[in-house]
């Protein structure tokens, strides 16, 4: 079969004519067109194409780069197997906390911080420690504290009565540092053995109570301090009134920190079988007992007995290595810290209903909604309220961690925690480091009030604080000046001096605001009005004597307090279940990738930072009172806050 192709003819050209006779001479080729050249907007296309090419290339690329990150990220994070046999790694950093402070996650993402390094949540090294004692793989109890920064005396007791519990099991507990500061060192004192290495120094120095005054800064620069209280222990606004500390304040400082102060030296004598009074001893004639060992404080701290002994730092990795078995990741001991050991004993959670639920109340006490790390009114009765809905939960703690602060927002939380008594469960309170002033004022809303005889309460009493600068802008030129239609028509402006119709108003505000404070006192504790009066002025006391004069009911660490209101509450099996804000799908998803970053990516240490903030108070010092007063926010100004209490 043929095929035949027909070819249409190109309507632009002639039909085909007869060959013609072919020339004698040779034809010439037809001359080549050049090429037109290419336009100067079909080039731009050209070029917007390849860019647009890359763009979305690199946008890919970006696109898989952070999807493997984050799968890393994720990977990272998974548990692992844990080996048969370990030492559980106590390594505490950065500041003992109740409840870590909030820290948007996707900061934390593009930080290169590790906010695991500034802050160690007790309860959890807590329950580490407690079930570490009864699980048959932990062989030892390494503790490292040689990041720990501080937290207090109460907190360092909650974990050192783990520690005890530990031991109790009949397993050692080594510690191990290059150098121990003073709360380090009382954390070591729960060991058996504490190892230092040999160029190292136990440094104990004693608490103090020193802080900055004001007044003449501030005179200086033309700002008056208008301050109004009741209770003449009530000290907060004294840095900025004074140049010196009053005598009411030296009367009960020295009292409560001589008496915190006693709690260390003996408990520390007691654990290292020392004679009563070495502590002291050390510290005050320090400089003759460095002169006997030449300078050596490594060799001093063994002569005192402080430590059980002092070499390098490689023979303290052998001696663990030797002792509890080398890691199979490394030349390192076989230890497994407490985020992986709470990792793997929490794989399988309990499926017991009943409840105890803990609430923590840490920081200032600010009205509104406020993250972690704050007590917001609004926050706080959120999860008073979660506690509400939850028919599970049989009975409650709040732990309380709180100089105060706003007296508004103090009565919204202890109004709510009563409303919540109507549901019939217990409530306990269960004070931490710190429950003073507006502290105290949303505990006596409890059934039951639990302390630690290091606990800081008391400073029931009320000031109120404003600053005006009508002096200072006067230095510069500038003046007030206007007409209002009555005698508090713009008293209040902070340009203007404060009448004295208006200073009386405000201090019968604080007045009326401490008699309230009393009474509620004097009613929840069973006791004279009169009597509560003597025993409150803003006077701060230490847990054991809050107990004697009658401000709490019993002594002892959460862990008590939990289970005596789980006894009271006739609970023979239960969970704790610690209440916290619900956080949105977008924060758990970046929460769970931010969570164990490894220190490699936290090169900034907290220690820095504190250097740098410190530089800049002895820069600007006189900015420090004016900042703090600026970050209160109660509606009428008038504060339940107590200045001293920072626990040592």
């Amino acid at each position: 079969m043929s095929v035949n192709y027909y070819e249409p003819p190109e309507l632009s050209k002639p039909a085909p004519q007869p060959a013609a006779a072919a020339p004698t001479s040779p034809a010439k080729a037809a001359p080549i067109k050049p090429k037109e050249p290419i336009g100067f907007w079909r080039f731009m296309g050209y070029l917007g194409g390849a860019l647009t090419w890359v763009r979305n290339t690199l946008a890919n690329l970006l696109f898989i780069i952070i999807i493997l990150i984050l799968l890393a990220a994720i990977g990272a994070n998974a548990p692992h197997p844990l080996p048969e046999n370990f030492a559980l790694r106590i390594a505490p950093t950065g500041v003992l906390v109740d409840q870590r402070s909030y820290i948007d996650p996707t900061s934390l993402l593009l930080s290169d911080e590790n906010p695991d390094e500034n802050e160690t949540v007790v309860s959890e090294l807590v329950e580490a420690i407690n079930k570490g004692a009864n699980d048959k793989r932990v062989t030892h109890l390494v503790l490292e504290p040689g990041k720990l920064l501080g937290g207090g005396l109460s907190k360092m007791n909650e974990i050192g009565q783990a520690l005890e519990n530990f031991k109790q099991s009949g397993k050692k507990i080594l510690s191990v540092s290059d150098n121990y500061s003073q709360e380090q060192y009382y954390l070591a004192s729960f060991a058996d053995e504490i190892y230092l290495h040999d160029m190292g120094v136990v440094e104990i120095t004693g608490y103090g109570r020193y802080m900055n005054y004001y007044k003449t800064a501030l005179d200086k620069l033309g700002v008056t301090i208008h301050a109004f209280r009741s209770g003449k222990y009530k000290d907060y606004l004294e840095p900025y009134l004074r140049d010196d500390m009053s005598a009411e304040s030296r009367e009960h400082n020295e009292q409560w920190i001589s008496e915190l102060w006693a709690t260390y030296t003996n408990n520390v004598e007691q654990r290292r079988q020392l004679p009563p009074g070495s502590i002291n001893d050390y510290v005050n004639n320090l400089d003759a007992h460095m002169a006997l060992t030449e300078g050596d404080s490594a060799k001093l701290a063994i002569e005192k007995a402080l430590v059980d002994k002092i070499q390098s730092r490689q023979d303290t990795d052998q001696m663990l290595i030797d002792t509890v078995g080398k890691s199979s990741e490394g030349n390192w001991y076989n230890g497994v810290g407490v985020k992986s050991y709470l990792a793997d004993i929490r794989k399988h959670p309990t499926v017991e209903k009943n409840k105890v639920a803990v609430i923590t109340a840490v920081g200032s006490i600010v009205d509104g909604h406020q993250p972690d790390g704050s007590i917001g009114s609004d926050s706080m009765v959120e999860l008073l309220q979660q506690v509400k809905d939850d028919s599970d939960v049989k009975a409650l703690v709040i732990r309380v961690d709180s100089g105060g602060g706003s007296a508004f927002a103090s009565e919204v939380i202890r109004t709510e925690i009563i409303k919540l008594r109507a549901k019939k469960i217990p409530i306990y309170i269960s004070m931490g480091s710190v429950a003073a002033s507006g502290g105290y004022w949303i505990s006596t809303a409890g059934d039951k009030i639990w302390a630690q005889p290091t606990t800081i309460t008391g400073s029931i009493g009320v000031f109120g604080a404003f600053p005006t600068l009508e002096n200072s802008l006067k230095k510069i030129g500038i003046n007030t000046d206007g007409v209002g239609t009555t005698e508090l028509a713009g008293s209040m402006r902070l340009d203007r001096p404060l009448s004295e119709k208006a200073g009386k108003i405000v201090q019968q505000s604080v007045d009326s605001i401490y008699q309230r404070f009393i009474t509620l006192v004097a009613d929840t504790r069973k006791q004279e009005k009169s009597a509560i009066h003597e025993i409150a002025q803003g006077h701060v006391w230490t847990g054991t004597k809050a107990k004697e004069i009658g401000l709490v009911d019993e002594l002892g660490t959460l862990k008590d307090v939990i289970a005596a209101i789980a006894q009271d509450a006739k609970l023979d099996t239960y969970k704790v279940e610690f209440v916290k804000r619900p956080l949105s799908p977008k924060e758990e998803f970046l929460r769970s990738l931010t969570e164990g970053q490894a220190s490699a990516l936290a090169p900034k240490a907290l220690l820095e930072k504190f250097a740098s903030l410190s530089v800049l108070n002895d820069l600007a010092p006189t900015l420090k009172p004016l900042q703090e007063i600026q970050s209160l926010n109660d509606p009428r100004g008038i504060y339940v806050k107590c200045f001293e209490c920072v626990a040592p």
